[in-house]
């Protein structure tokens, strides 16, 4: 998949001169993100064209909070750029045009819109829109408008309607209110796939080593994976039961932190850190530094909370870990009694 970072009035060098084009936010790609996106890849096939996504960064709404001076008004962010560009590849997008949304581009017409950025810029044939698409300044475009501007500019124009899980409409809102109420099953109903924050794992403050020399058997201290999240308002947040993918051949078990660290820091930055419940010998002391890691986020065990010291938060931690073993072994439990039950239906039959 060929990423372009795009000027929206230029054509971007490398794009091709003409594509079937969706536009939009795709926080989380979820699974009425899916659908829209495997509609376009079929029209595109179809059409001889290739598949291109017009996304931006920051997220429109990041941009008119900070202008109107409520950058708290915001919504919260549940993918970083780089897991929203992953999982556009892995629906099989063949181009992402990933435009800077800043004043110039919030004020054009919807006409300068058409005009400029899909016609001219991007050279759109097709163009697939959700059904509550609005365009151009103070969102004055609608499907309506965008489709009498195709028919005047040569250009085709499509609209999908919402995508429903079990009666209820799928939407970056419904799972962000997931997160936010810690409903990991029901995030990973509306996702798809289990809730997951990917990235390099840095060095932090060396804190598990100092926590790691008060804990019977931890002398050589809690090896924990640090991977910054990149926006100050991650949808999820608290104390997680999680599944560690890319630092090992199989993937690791673990407890992780997502938020702040109240207790240990007071910097505001947003921090995924991970404890591996069984470290792999073959990693070394420093082998997890320089990966890129992607973190499950299964089961939410608690909120973050500021204690009172180091001991206050070792035994918290200690507490988390037999959480996250217990939860494990349930896990593994209910799945050997469904595959045991799947070998008794084959048998009789």
């Amino acid at each position: 998949m060929q990423v372009l970072r795009g000027h929206p009035h230029r054509h971007p060098p490398g794009l091709a001169p003409a594509c079937a084009l969706t536009i939009g936010n795709f926080d989380g790609v979820h699974r009425g993100h899916q659908a829209m996106l495997a509609l376009l890849r079929n029209e595109a096939r179809h059409r001889g064209l290739p598949s291109c996504v017009l996304t931006f960064e920051p997220h429109p709404r990041d941009w008119f909070a900070a202008a109107s001076g409520h950058p708290g008004k915001a919504p919260a962010r549940i993918a970083t750029l780089r897991d929203k560009l992953a999982e556009l590849e892995r629906c099989g997008i063949d181009q992402v045009v990933l435009v800077r949304f800043d004043a110039a581009f919030a004020s054009q017409s919807p006409q300068a819109f058409v005009d400029d950025v899909l016609v001219r810029a991007l050279g759109a044939r097709y163009v697939l829109v959700g059904d509550d698409f609005r365009f151009g300044a103070k969102r004055a475009g609608d499907y309506a408008m965008l489709d009498a501007a195709g028919a005047r500019g040569g250009f085709d124009v499509a609209r999908m309607l919402s995508y429903e899980v079990h009666g209820l409409r799928v939407s970056s809102s419904a799972v962000r209110e997931a997160l936010q109420a810690g409903d990991m099953g029901r995030a990973a109903q509306l996702l798809g796939r289990p809730y997951s924050i990917s990235g390099h794992v840095v060095h932090g403050q060396k804190l598990g080593r100092t926590l790691g020399e008060t804990r019977i058997g931890a002398a050589d201290g809690l090896r924990t994976l640090n991977v910054r999240f990149p926006h100050g308002k991650p949808a999820a947040a608290g104390i997680f039961v999680v599944r560690v993918h890319g630092l090992d051949e199989r993937p690791l078990d673990g407890v992780a932190s997502l938020g702040v660290r109240p207790t240990v820091e007071d910097a505001g930055r947003v921090l995924l850190e991970t404890y591996c419940l069984d470290w792999p010998a073959s990693l070394g002391r420093e082998g997890g530094y320089g990966k890129i890691v992607r973190v499950e986020l299964l089961e939410k065990l608690r909120d973050e909370a500021r204690y009172d010291g180091l001991e206050a938060l070792t035994a918290a931690i200690d507490h988390d870990v037999a959480q996250a073993r217990a939860w494990f072994a349930r896990d593994a439990a209910t799945a050997g009694h469904a595959a045991e039950r799947r070998q008794t239906t084959r048998d009789r039959i």
